[in-house]
């Protein structure tokens, strides 16, 4: 090499040994500035905490954070905090005062953001500290239990409003033998309709809520498949649709016989209600690898491929004017998903408009010697 290629590969050696040298010292002295702002003691009382616990500086940094703080997302080990959370504690300080609030964390352009609880308490001029915890769950639960109420309010209108009317109108024409009938029998089809939506109601906030007892059995599934049908043949029946089931096992799962009774029934009765009178409706039982499988297969309408995501939402209908005829409530498909995760299985759909659907509700086989 040139003398000018050595000179310049001295200096960039230099200059690098010299940014490295200036680097440490910098990360020395904001740890030993960290370490005279909180003490060792502290320190170890905040990394026990099960809550995201921050000291933050005047200059909107942190002199300590622990990792359930690092974990949601408000402050990073080398110092750097969330704006939101710099804000709030410059509040504090401004008012001289506690306060709290919820802060939105991204992770990434895709993903949902975290609502994080934070509570900040100004400790003297310099230093502020943050208390965290994820409020993403509750604030989830809170969102779903008032959108539940909203939507029970609304389903009972409907039913409730028919029956009024209809009893008007029997009201105004008494003196009418045929017409009374006839909505006679539209009253009791929307009282029968009121109280399966009732039933079903009572049975999905039993599914959700913690307090929900299931009651172990060791079962033969086959048994609890041919129930299912027994059960749903009447409906089948007045439709013309044959039954048809194809069992190739017999698997043991460990269930609650009356709920799996309840999720099959509901399949069953859905793919009879969305399938042309006079068509098959098959119910097949398989067991590979340690899981059994129960398909309901359905020659039907099929269901579009914007709704299929959001089929097992509670209320949710993909033809709603069909549903509203034969008597569908929106909640069978989603009282089916609570079951399933009841007993840590899974229902899966596929489907295909004009061609049919496959519901596949899936348990793990009990292993003898196992509890």
């Amino acid at each position: 090499m040139s003398p000018e290629v050595w000179v310049a590969v001295i200096i960039g050696a230099a200059v690098g040994a010299l940014v490295t040298f200036l680097a440490t010292q910098l990360s020395r002295r904001n740890d030993a500035i960290a370490a005279t702002l909180v003490p060792h003691r502290t320190r170890e009382l905040m990394a026990v905490l099960q809550a995201g616990a921050v000291i933050i500086r005047r200059d909107r940094r942190s002199a300590y954070s622990n990792h359930t703080a690092a974990a949601l997302g408000i402050a990073r080990p080398d110092g750097a905090l969330n704006t939101d959370l710099a804000d709030l504690a410059e509040e504090a300080w401004r008012r001289d005062m506690a306060l709290e609030g919820e802060i939105a964390v991204s992770r990434g352009v895709l993903s949902a953001p975290r609502y994080v609880h934070v509570r900040v308490t100004p400790l003297d001029d310099e230093l502020c500290l943050a208390l965290a915890n994820d409020n993403t769950e509750s604030r989830a639960a809170e969102t779903s239990r008032r959108e539940f109420a909203v939507n029970v309010s609304h389903e009972l209108k409907t039913p409730v409003g028919a029956l009024s009317l209809l009893a008007e109108t029997i009201e105004e024409g008494a003196d009418d033998p045929e017409m009374v009938r006839k909505f006679a029998k539209k009253m009791r089809k929307e009282s029968r309709r009121l109280t399966k939506l009732i039933q079903e109601i009572i049975e999905i906030s039993r599914l959700q809520g913690g307090g929900s007892v299931i009651e172990h059995e060791e079962l033969h599934l086959d048994g609890v498949v041919h129930e299912s049908v027994e059960a749903a043949r009447l409906g089948a029946e007045a439709k013309q649709i044959r039954l048809v089931t194809d069992v190739k096992d017999r698997p043991v799962v460990v269930a609650d016989r009356d709920l799996l009774v309840m999720a099959l029934r509901n399949l069953i009765d859905n793919a009879v209600a969305y399938s042309d009178d006079g068509s098959e409706v098959v119910v097949s039982l398989l067991s590979r690898d340690g899981v059994a499988s129960v398909s309901v297969i359905d020659r039907g309408i099929g269901i579009e491929v914007k709704d299929q995501e959001r089929i097992f939402e509670r209320f949710y209908r993909a033809d709603p004017a069909r549903s509203r005829e034969t008597g569908g409530t929106g909640l069978g498909l989603s009282i089916v998903k609570h079951i399933a995760h009841q007993h840590s299985g899974s229902v899966s759909l596929w489907s295909e408009p004009g061609v049919g659907s496959t519901f596949t509700f899936k348990l793990a086989v009990h292993q003898e010697g196992t509890s």
